[in-house]
This record gives structure tokens, sequence and C-alpha cells, in this order.
């Protein structure tokens, strides 16, 4: 339990956050989860009413104010479009701080999050054995997509369709890389991600020639660490400090000119969220801290904003394969990164570009949501599926790995012949092949 100190500083914090909401109820027409159960206790303005009266609900029924805090999506959506300002994002995270504080943290949760994620070299080497022996557990579904379901009744997996783990993840096939600036004069400090080392490290493979094809400098340190928001997201701010301390041993700030991710989450996250949440951390880890966020690029940004790739002037009109864009939750509407992602695609001459409805309403996912609230992730996913479906589009893009997890599922159940890809996979085709 934490101490009652750092309860009281965070219950004041909270406090003055909360002020701000008007109860207006705009946050009802954007919220994904409220459209899913149309109940007003899901929508941003319930919870943050719930959250108003927190220590008279923290005696009288905390695990009803957990519960309701636990569904939603941290998809930023109330945030972007309420009128007042209202940092919600920041608020629920720290409200699950309090809750877990005062509460402790379940059983599960402590293994996963101090056992498994803050302790680096055990969490990759169970994954890595976990890849050898998923056969056992999983048949494959969809050779298209390359899902997989469950060969057995599971109150976990149920019906999903999942991507398996690589068979070597990429932290086995790349272990480190430090290379000079070539002719960009650039050195980039690569983070690469839970889900792109474990599950997709070929976005990785993309994301490592496109950088050397332009003559950046790649530092990719050995034994990276997971970027905490599972930990964050979960109350556990204890697991969250000891895997930033991790990180920032290992991509100090002064070693590189921008860290790119191609993971949106963990760019929202070493951007936003570190420096949130650095109140306990040492003047000198939060001078490093802010130091970090502020080199810190979606690698879309980085390409089109710094590189400066764009299309040229005489491109004909594309006649390609048709592609249409799902804009990951924590890049367009965390950190307004929606452009970018569409100019690479438009890049390669052999693809054409077609927005779906709704490109930027939430896939569903919200990482530990979706294994807690399935249900109302696959009604939220469905409603994706189908604008992916019905844009026409062989393949749907996006530049998050978990949205490309969840898109996964939704494509595959429906039987529905559409491609997932990462952006990066797309722009990497425009390599001349000995490049790759």
């Amino acid at each position: 339990m934490a101490s009652i100190t750092a309860l009281a500083r965070l219950m004041r914090e909270l406090d003055d956050r909360l002020a701000v909401c008007n109860r207006c109820g705009m946050c009802q027409a954007v919220c994904p989860v409220f459209a899913a159960t149309g109940r007003e206790a899901d929508v941003a303005r319930g919870k943050l009413a719930l959250l108003d009266g927190l220590v008279r609900e923290l005696l009288d029924r905390p695990q009803g104010v957990q519960d309701r805090l636990q569904r939603c999506l941290l998809c930023g959506s109330c945030a972007v479009h309420c009128p007042s300002g209202v940092k919600v994002l920041d608020i629920f995270i720290r409200a699950r701080a309090i809750l877990a504080g005062y509460m402790g943290l379940s059983p599960l949760k402590k293994f996963i999050f101090r056992g498994l994620l803050a302790r680096p070299q055990l969490f990759h080497r169970l994954l890595s054995w976990g890849a050898r022996f998923q056969g056992i557990f999983l048949r494959p579904v969809d050779d298209l997509l390359g899902s997989s379901c469950s060969r057995f009744l599971s109150p976990l997996l149920r019906d999903r369709h999942l991507k398996p783990l690589a068979a070597t993840p990429f932290h086995h096939r790349v272990p480190s890389l430090d290379e000079a600036p070539g002719a960009s004069g650039l050195k980039v400090a690569v983070f690469v991600g839970c889900l792109i080392d474990k599950v997709f490290p070929h976005v990785a493979d993309a994301v490592l020639a496109l950088l050397q094809h332009y003559g950046v400098g790649v530092l990719l340190p050995a034994d990276q660490a997971c970027c905490g928001i599972p930990a964050l997201s979960g109350g556990d701010p204890e697991s969250f400090a000891r895997l930033v301390r991790h990180n920032l041993r290992r991509f100090p700030p002064e070693s590189y000119d921008y860290l790119v991710t191609a993971c949106a989450t963990c760019t929202s996250t070493l951007k936003t969220m570190w420096p949130l949440m650095s109140q306990d951390f040492s003047g000198v880890e939060q001078e490093q801290i802010d130091a970090l966020s502020r080199k810190t690029l979606d690698v879309t940004q980085f390409f089109v904003d710094v590189i400066g790739v764009e299309l040229a002037a005489t491109r004909e009109p594309p006649t390609g394969i048709p592609v249409t864009y799902h804009d990951p939750c924590h890049l367009k509407k965390s950190l307004g990164v929606a452009a970018q992602p569409r100019v690479l695609i438009r890049a390669h001459p052999g693809y054409e570009l077609r927005e779906m409805d709704e490109a930027d309403w939430c896939c569903g996912c919200g990482g530990s949501f979706a294994l807690q609230e399935y249900d109302i992730a696959a009604a939220i996913g469905r409603r994706k599926r189908d604008h992916i479906i019905s844009s026409g589009c062989a393949v749907v893009a996006t530049a998050c790995p978990a949205c490309m997890l969840h898109l996964t599922d939704m494509l595959s159940q429906a039987g529905a012949r559409v491609q997932v890809k990462h952006v990066m996979e797309i722009f990497a085709e425009t390599l001349p092949r000995t490049s790759t």
C-alpha cells in the first residue's frame, strides 16, 4: 500500500484537475465505450462525477470505483473534444494509482507488473520459451492474416484470433547497434517496444533498413524494457518507475539527435506519460526525462518532418493496390500525428490510399482493456472492421502494433480478405531490393 503522504499528494492533484469539468456531456458523442454500452457510467463525465467524491467513495465502495475506472480505453477521444480542456487521461491515470495505492494490487497484477515486466531479462526469456511451445496451444486459422486461435477452451483466449509470437524476437536477431551518422548527419535511438520485438519483428527490420538507406546513424541499445504503460494504466506507478529508470540508463539523451519508435503507444508514453509521472524522480532524472521526451518522435514524423520524405510533384494519379489507414488513438489524439503516415503510404507508387469512414475512431484494443472487457472491445472493433471492409481495400495500414493485433482479430473472425500492415512495411517496399 502506498504511503499516506503519496496518496494525499495525488488526491490534491486530482482535485485541482477535476474542478475544470463542467459536466457538459460533450464526451458522450466521441466515447467508443459509451457508443458500445450506452451507459452513463462508462463515459468520461460519469467517471469524473464519481471521482469528485473519491475520498468518500474510497471508504464506501473502492472496488466499484476501480471497476468503473477500468472500463476506459484511455484512447483520449474525450480529452481532444473537451471544450473545457479537461486532462481526462491524466486524471484517470492518477486515479488508478490512488486506488491501487489504497487497495493494493491484485496478485495477478503484482506477478505481471513486478514479477515480469519490471524484470526485463526474465520477461524476454519467458516470452522466448513461449514462442517455442505456443504450437501446443494455438492452431492457425487464417494464412493471409497469419492469425491463430486456441486449440482448447480458454476463458482468456475465448474466440480470439491471435497473432502468434514470432519464432525469433527482434532483439535476438539484432541485439544492439551503434552506428555513426551517414549522409543525413543525424543519429537516432530506436525504441523497439514489446509487441514489435516479440510479435512484429519485421516492422523493426523495415525501420532499420529505411534509416540506413537515408544515411541515419542508429543507436539500438541492448536489453530494452517495456515503456511502462501497462503498469501505469494498471495502477502500478512503482513498476512504471522501475521501467523508466531501466530505459533511461540505456537511452541517455545526449547520445542521439532523436529517439524514434514505430509504436504509437510507446511514442505517446515516452513523450507525455514519462514527464507527467516524474514527480518522484530525482532532479537529474527529471532533466533526462524531459530531454528524452523532447527528442521523441513517432518514426513516421521523423521521416516526413525531419528527413523530408514527400511525394514527387510529377507523380501520376495512383492506380495501385487499394489501402486504407486507421489512425491509432495514441498517435492522432495524443500527439496530433495524422498526415505523416499518409504521406509515407502515398510515397509508394504501388498503392492507392482510400480513406475509410471514421478513420480515427478507436479500434477497441486499449491494451489490457481488451483482455478485461473483450465483449466491449470486440463490439468497438467490429465497427472499425465494417468500415475497413466497406472501403473496398485489400490492405489496412496503421502505425500501432496493438491496433494491428486487434484489427487482425476482428478481420480474421469475419473471414475478411484484408491484410493488416504497418505503415513502415509499406514505405520500406519503396527501397531498392539490394537495400533490404
